[in-house]
């Protein structure tokens, strides 16, 4: 079931697991509060955080990703890997950069976290990361860079980048907002980036051409919010996919990550799972053949209005 990511010599696996909703309390996935059963303390949130990654590594997932801004995901990670005695072999972890958490733990924070595209916070940040990862990490990525940042033209940014990767660090980028495409190809003309992640699914389908380019030239294409933050499961708001639940008998989220997998571009799509169960659903998909569906898809500036309201829990 492994496959390698992009031109790099990481394996990963076509279902990865995502640590945005493990990793704090407070998330803008629907009923994510409902999931914590009300056991949000750190030391309850890191076993439940452990329990699912047990689960994933024992139906085959081996990529595995977080971020700095997901509260104490890199360190419920860190040490799940410490505890299990997993050499960098055993798995491929990716996380990011340029986002710094601001929460304290607290979901009625004004503000979760806050955006520095800098090459301070890079230099600042892939220290941090390294040390709850040490050297388990082996894709390091700009997290929600857009064109507008000028991230991607900010050449101390790219010089540190280089030397990451020449280091032997694979270097990726993720994409962000209804303009996910004019990042990708600005990206793709810059080079030097082994990876793209991006948000891809049943309602939200404008990156797919920009994404399919990065694959031939060579980046792994890993897909994020393939259900769109709980919105293409029983929690969601979209009527065809429950009509098709129904008549094929498997759930809405198994059908929708489904229909990612099989984009012939896609090398990882990632389970935002924050229970054993949800993720168990979630793996499904693996065996599951999508049914036709009539779902036209919102514009992306609809889309991303949506997400922007979405409540923290």
């Amino acid at each position: 079931m492994s496959r390698t990511l992009g031109n790099t010599r990481l394996e990963v696996t076509p279902i990865g697991l995502g640590l945005a909703a493990l990793g704090r309390p407070g998330y803008i996935n629907l009923g994510h509060a409902t999931d914590l059963h009300g056991h949000s303390d750190v030391a309850s949130m890191e076993r439940s955080a452990h329990a699912v990654l047990d689960a994933a590594y024992e139906h085959g997932v081996r990529y595995f990703d977080a971020a700095r801004s997901y509260g104490r995901a890199e360190a419920f990670l860190g040490s799940w890997l410490e505890q299990r005695g997993f050499g960098p072999d055993d798995v491929t972890v990716g996380s990011k950069w340029g986002y710094r958490y601001t929460a304290d733990w607290h979901v009625d924070a004004k503000v979760h976290e806050v955006k520095d595209l800098s090459v301070a916070t890079l230099r600042r940040q892939i220290d941090e990361s390294e040390e709850l990862l040490g050297n388990h990490l082996r894709l390091y990525q700009i997290h929600s860079a857009t064109v507008e940042s000028g991230v991607l033209d900010d050449p101390e940014v790219l010089f540190e980048l280089k030397k990451l990767r020449s280091s032997g660090m694979a270097i990726g980028f993720t994409a962000t907002g209804p303009h996910q495409s004019e990042t990708i190809e600005r990206a793709l003309e810059v080079g030097e980036f082994d990876a793209v992640q991006a948000t891809y699914n049943l309602l939200e389908r404008s990156a797919g051409p920009a994404l399919a380019a990065a694959h031939a030239e060579g980046l792994g294409v890993i897909i994020k919010e393939a259900l769109a933050n709980g919105r293409l499961t029983t929690r969601g708001d979209v009527p065809e996919l429950a009509a098709a639940a129904r008549t094929t008998g498997r759930t809405e989220d198994a059908i929708a990550l489904a229909y990612v997998l099989a984009q012939p571009w896609v090398d990882v799509v990632l389970s935002g799972a924050t229970t054993v169960e949800q993720l168990e659903s979630n793996l499904v998909a693996l065996v599951l053949d999508p049914p036709e569906l009539e779902i036209a898809g919102e514009e992306p500036e609809t889309y991303w209005e949506e997400r922007s309201e979405l409540p923290w829990n």
